[in-house]
């Protein structure tokens, strides 16, 4: 199909249906969603949730706790966002049911940039998915069952035809009204149409935003008289009312109020009784207008603070239900934001060397988490991540402890995703000569950042010092591990063969027994083992051998009874990968004449040079980066 066909096809799709208002009442006899309600419809265009069980996945089971969580396909892209999607579900669901949430405001209210919007976005896109059935020519897309009267025609409908009384909901409009005194009371002259919500038509959708105290009225939710029709029409006639209002615009659909507590109070009202009674006044003197749709809202903290602590506010309070939506605090989901505002633009394609994104991820996570008490903030960033710290970090807490006590407001501040955006941006042009983005060039970006944005003196000396304190040394750590690894061609192999020496020697050395080489027929007693051990132990600062050579030789006893016998991976036990590591890192300056880009000395120099940058390459970097990162690295380890 070409895209011409595709989008003939879709234009027809969505046209109107035209029936009689007999033909309507035999179709809700049939299929229930011929009158399904705004919040019925949203359910069946979120869809069943993915049922996730947390216990089968260590991290997850870390994060939640080990316990079933939901994800909905319609909203995979939303990374972090479980807790509020499913509070926003919840309401839909409530809703459907006639609960009390029917009544309510959806309120979304969160920090800048936290995706608020962008929720709202996929709210209406959803809406749009699912038609519905309007009375004909009806500037309100009143339902057809508004025609008729829940206490006299109820029992008779739901007799006849299965309508149940609680889905008459609203009422009939003016405009009806007056159509049926011209109908004769001829109920049956009003046709009916199956309409498809739009945004780029304003049909059940709408959006409102506040204007200033002295210029917004009303008539930007309930609408106004039009003036060219009062040559023709009285005031009060419905023909000469201008429909063109947000609620009059999203009835039977969704209303997004954006900003809504900037709105003077005297605004707002109108829309108390089109949640809580189900239509609301107009400017003139007609009769009620019907309402029987969810009204979105969403706003900063500070204007919902404000307006809370006025107490002339209370009566609104109770009408709205809040869904929280912090800032993202697991920095592996945060990547993935990155990633996804990555894709849809043109850095799509260009480098991004490794790290880069975990840095940024790590660094803006950081500046929104609570600070703990006796335990770093870096550590209950990975716990946050789920991740296991019990080998690394003994003063490491339990996810439930940190989110104790850093109390309901953790990730209601901190920098947004659009700062880390920009900050992305400008890494990616830093290279005249190059479109690519490396961490060398965003811890560069970061600092020059800071000092232009006018921080508070303590929060730009946190900034700071998380960058110093954790990203820096961590990058040095970690670049000096890519380079390790393009530098020795078997870097596995080399690590599990200092992993099952240092496994043998000591459990020699625990037993009290002397060890002979295989290979070279060597005799080691307990004091050559012992200094065989701490070639190994010293480099990584190990305080306790004694205890460090028991504990490992029991997880390697441990993990051989579940692996036939073979020795685990020497990457699977922390705390002596780390310590192999630092082994293998040691000794920087046999690395020199490899990585360095200075003029070789001899061929095989030159040849090991352009192995290790091509294997660079293969890894994700630009030889650009190369060059860069490996002076950067040599840079820092000589003045450490």
């Amino acid at each position: 199909m070409s895209i011409f066909d595709h989008v003939q096809s879709r234009y027809e799709r969505i046209q109107q249906e035209e029936m009689s208002l007999q033909e309507y009442l035999e179709l809700c006899r049939q299929d229930r969603s011929a009158y399904a309600s705004a919040a019925e419809r949203m359910l069946t265009a979120i869809g069943e949730p993915e049922v996730i069980d947390t216990a089968k996945d260590p991290s997850l089971s870390r994060i939640f706790s080990n316990k079933l969580i939901r994800r909905y396909p319609s909203f995979a892209e939303f990374y972090g966002m479980e807790d509020a999607i499913e509070q926003i579900v919840s309401y839909f669901r409530h809703a459907a049911q006639g609960l009390e949430e029917r009544k309510q405001i959806l309120y979304l209210l969160g920090p800048v940039g936290g995706g608020k919007s962008s929720l709202a976005e996929r709210l209406k896109l959803l809406m749009e998915q699912i038609p519905f059935y309007a009375v004909k020519g009806s500037p309100v897309f009143e339902s057809p069952l508004g025609l008729f009267s829940p206490e006299e025609d109820g029992e008779l409908l739901e007799k006849e035809y299965g309508i149940p009384q609680r889905c008459m909901r609203s009422a009939m409009s003016p405009w009806a009204a007056k159509r049926l005194k011209e109908y004769g009371g001829d109920i049956s002259q009003f046709r009916v149409v199956k309409l498809y919500p739009s945004r780029l038509n304003q049909i059940a959708i709408s959006k409102t935003e506040p204007g200033d105290d002295n210029n917004q009225d009303i008539s930007a939710l309930v609408g106004k008289v039009d003036i060219r029709q009062l040559e023709l029409y009285a005031q009060d006639d419905p023909d000469a009312y201008s429909f063109s209002g947000g609620l009059c615009k999203s009835n039977q659909g969704l209303m997004e109020f954006v900003e809504m507590f900037k709105a003077p109070i005297k605004v707002l009202h109108p829309l108390l009784t089109a949640t809580q009674e189900g239509n609301y006044n107009p400017t003139e003197g007609m009769g009620a207008i019907p309402f029987d749709g969810v009204v979105l809202a969403h706003s900063n903290e500070s204007e919902w603070q404000a307006f809370r602590n006025n107490r002339n506010n209370e009566a609104f309070l109770d009408r709205v239900y809040i869904v929280k939506v912090p800032y993202c605090l697991r920095a592996s989901e945060e990547v993935k934001i990155y990633a996804k505002l990555l894709e849809h633009s043109s850095l799509n394609h260009a480098p991004c060397a490794p790290d880069t994104l975990r840095m940024l991820s790590q660094f803006i996570v950081l500046s929104r988490l609570h600070e703990p008490e006796n335990s770093s903030v870096y550590s209950k960033m990975r716990i946050y991540d789920g991740e296991n710290l019990k080998d690394t970090d003994p003063r490491a807490k339990s996810i439930q402890e940190y989110r104790d006590s850093a109390g309901v407001d953790e990730g209601m501040d901190g920098l947004s995703t659009r700062f880390a955006f920009k900050i992305l941006s400008k890494v990616f042009n830093f290279d005249a000569s190059e479109v690519a983005a490396n961490p060398v060039h965003l811890l560069y970006v970061l600092e020059q950042r800071l000092d232009q944005e006018q921080l508070p003196k303590d929060t730009h000396e946190r900034y700071l010092r998380f960058i110093k304190e954790y990203l820096a040394p961590r990058y040095v750590d970690f670049i000096g591990k890519e380079i390790q690894t393009a530098y020795l061609e078997s870097y596995s192999e080399y690590g599990q063969n200092i992993f099952d020496r240092y496994v043998t020697y000591a459990d020699f050395w625990i037993q009290d027994q002397e060890y002979r080489d295989p290979e070279t027929g060597e005799l080691l007693n307990r004091q050559s083992l012992n200094e065989e051990l701490e070639k190994i132990e010293k480099p990584a600062g190990i305080s306790n051998p004694k205890d460090f050579r028991h504990e490992v030789v029991n997880f390697v006893l441990r993990a051989r009874a579940q692996n036939n016998g073979m020795n685990p991976s020497w990457q699977s036990y922390e705390k002596l990968r780390a310590v192999i590591e630092k082994k293998m890192f040691a000794n920087t300056e046999e690395l020199l004449p490899v990585i360095s880009f200075n003029a070789k000395a001899s061929t095989s120099d030159q040849s090991k040079h352009e192995d290790f940058v091509a294997r660079m390459v293969d890894r994700g970097y630009t030889e650009k980066q190369v060059r860069l990162l490996s002076e950067w690295y040599l840079r820092v380890r000589k003045s450490q």
